[in-house]
């Protein structure tokens, strides 16, 4: 992501500077126990501090930072144990919204599920880190609002932004990208086709499946540092 920061459009750059200041944490650049200065960050990125105080707000609310008397905020420390149990939750209420996706599926839904499976199709002859990171994020936006239900979009939408980066960490693990992509179209094709058991089945398998990769990718990164 490049520094070109403009306030022409409010909304875009409160997502962005959201964005870039919690991939600086998930990289490793601030690092546990670092203060996040709003005027720093302001100037570092060349803003006002509004969208900067707002997302550490947001960064706050998902545990990235935490806000210590006498330092400000500081980036937190987020344990494997938490984002394991983040997975659980997730795993449950994305079968939830797989469930009432089923039940609910429309014209509309069924036609957007068509485009996602043809786009989902051709980035797999075509592995691109980028691609399959905008699908990854296509793919929640569309199965978390075929279920129709706004409060479960809203807490769905949180948890995912919240564990998208570590799930992503799995990635890091030889084919498990592709074989993420191949979990997203086996699921929409069961939504598809109104199979709501197998729509149920796969977004669990799919869930465990990516908690899997990622400690798997943690361990292997303990091992390389210990040797």
């Amino acid at each position: 992501m490049g520094n070109n920061w403009t306030e022409e459009n409010l909304i875009s750059l409160r997502e962005r500077v959201y964005i870039h200041i919690k991939d600086l944490i998930l990289e490793g650049e601030f690092k546990t126990g670092d203060r996040l200065v709003e005027r720093e960050l302001a100037e570092r990125l060349n803003i006002s501090r509004t969208p900067i105080r707002e997302a550490l707000f947001r960064l706050e609310s998902q545990g990235f930072v935490k806000t210590v008397p006498r330092k400000g905020v500081i980036v937190a420390d987020i344990s494997e144990k938490e984002i394991i149990e983040v997975f659980t939750i997730l795993s449950s209420l994305e079968v939830l919204a797989a469930k009432l996706a089923v039940q609910k599926l429309d014209d509309e839904t069924s036609n957007k599920i068509s485009d996602y499976i043809k786009k989902a199709e051709n980035s797999l002859g075509n592995e691109n880190d980028s691609t399959f990171s905008q699908l990854h994020s296509e793919f929640n936006h569309l199965l978390y609002s075929a279920a129709k239900n706004n409060k479960l979009y809203e807490i769905l939408s949180g948890l995912s932004d919240y564990i998208s980066a570590f799930a992503k960490t799995g990635f890091k693990n030889p084919g498990r990208a592709a074989k993420s992509m191949e979990e997203h179209l086996k699921i929409m094709e069961a939504i598809g086709n109104q199979e709501i058991e197998m729509a149920e089945y796969l977004t669990k398998i799919h869930i465990e499946n990516s908690k899997k990769a990622y400690i798997e990718a943690v361990n292997q990164a303990k091992e390389k540092r210990n040797r």
